[in-house]
């Protein structure tokens, strides 16, 4: 079991969660504890785990700052099977995703634009559908 420490976005200044994933099978869960309270998912894969767990969030109007919530950041299929959905592409609009754009989708940095569940997929529908050169 690994744990995570994340920030907050909507809270205190500073303010972190405890993110604990685990990985039984094929089954992928995720813990995350703030403010003495709970949250739990599983799923298939981490990053539907994750979104899960968000929108528990989003009703409190809380986002986690990690590039499995960030705007321009979403796994692909193989991400998905291969990774157990635990990296994922950060999207350029225009530009086809790289390796060198694979991201841990628990990690932090500079470039993370916290975002809700809906405004990630509706991001990367936007980018699916557009030219990339």
């Amino acid at each position: 079991m690994e744990t995570h420490s994340i920030f907050l976005i909507g809270g205190a200044d500073g303010e972190r969660a405890t993110l604990l994933e685990d990985e039984v099978g094929d089954h992928c869960s995720l813990k995350l504890i703030w403010r003495e309270r709970e949250a739990t998912a599983s799923a298939d894969d981490f990053f539907e785990a994750l979104c899960t767990i968000r929108l528990q969030l989003e009703a409190e109007g809380l986002l986690l700052f990690c590039y499995g919530a960030s705007l321009n950041v979403y796994p692909s299929g193989m991400a998905r099977s291969m990774a157990s959905g635990k990296v994922a592409y950060r999207m350029q609009a225009g530009k086809h995703a790289r390796k060198a754009d694979l991201v841990d989708i628990f990690s932090e940095g500079p470039d993370v634009v916290p975002a809700t569940v809906a405004q990630q997929r509706e991001f990367f529908n936007g980018w699916v559908s557009s030219d990339r050169s």
